[in-house]
């Protein structure tokens, strides 16, 4: 059965699998001598969608060697943000599993001898009478490659944290906030219009009047002798002035525009409904169950 990372088969998987919370990076710890083994570096699913193996990144002290753990294997304590390898005893046990290299197929030969390390440990620790150990040599005698079932070892496969359940209580809440946006723009600009104005302007003229008067034989009076200054010639002057018009025209500044911008301030209101989760603990018969504050 092939393997995929969970990442390619729940690309949200720290929301839908976990709550928000993602393992990896969590701390391994062997599950009886409490010594680290390493960090979790990715988790392996089977096509079905179902954790199969955690992929431990050892560290530096055996050079960053990766190895698998399988998922019956590893308790996962939430609370303590770790996980116990139960299988594991020891970073020694940990060298003596094949390297996981990412790069390389998965096949049922490196998982069996994956499974042959825990399943030592397993016997080893729990076969405490031959009887004991009987199941585990007669399943061993029917294992193949061809009918091999992850069903069939359930004290590998099947998940070991439900002693450690980490439940998580979800609440909605309104949250306010304010985008801005362009919503448009002003452009000021000037254009030129054009009207035909009339001005009028009096002008004045002079002009030169000569009247001439005549005495006649019957009035006329006589000079006395040498009086008379007969002459030719210029005998008078007089300036003639007259007015032409003036029109033209000037720029003026007619008036000062000024361009500023206000903010004119508003409250947009919004009513949402918001659920929240409540625990509900069911009891039956008298269970003895400690309600602790919460903190």
């Amino acid at each position: 059965m092939a393997l995929v990372k969970i990442h390619d088969f729940y690309p949200n998987y720290r929301d839908e699998i976990f709550g928000g919370t993602d393992i990896k990076g969590m701390d391994i710890y062997a599950g009886t001598t409490d010594e680290k083994i390493g960090t979790v570096h990715d988790i392996l699913l089977d096509d079905t969608g179902r954790f199969r193996y955690l992929v431990v990144d050892t560290g530096f002290w055996i050079f960053g060697k990766k190895v698998l753990l399988p998922i019956g294997s590893a308790r996962i304590d939430y609370d303590a943000g770790r996980i116990y390898a139960i299988g594991l005893v020891d970073k020694n046990q940990a060298e003596q599993l094949p390297e996981y290299d990412e790069l390389q197929p998965i096949d049922y030969d490196y998982e069996e001898r994956v499974r042959g390390v825990y399943r030592d440990r397993t016997a080893g620790t729990t076969a405490g009478t031959t009887a004991a150990a009987t199941p585990a040599v007669s399943a061993a005698a029917t294992r193949n490659r061809d009918t091999y079932n992850y069903d069939q070892e359930p004290h590998l496969y099947d998940r070991n944290d439900t002693d450690h359940r980490n439940i998580k209580l979800y609440e909605e809440r309104l949250i306010a906030n304010k985008n801005r946006y362009k919503a448009g723009e002003v452009s000021v600009g000037k254009r030129v219009e054009t009207e035909v104005a009339r001005a009028a302007v009096p002008v004045e003229k002079e002009r030169i009047v000569i009247e001439r008067t005549s005495a006649g034989m019957s009035g006329a009076q006589p000079v006395a002798p040498g009086t008379a200054n007969f002459q030719e010639g210029e005998i008078a002057r007089a300036e003639v002035y007259e007015e032409t018009a003036d029109i033209h025209k000037e720029a003026f500044v007619r008036e000062n525009v000024e361009i500023h911008k206000e903010v004119e301030r508003d409250m947009v209101e919004g009513q949402e409904t918001l659920r929240r989760e409540e625990l509900q603990v069911d009891t039956e018969g008298k269970p003895v169950v400690e309600r602790r504050p919460r903190q």
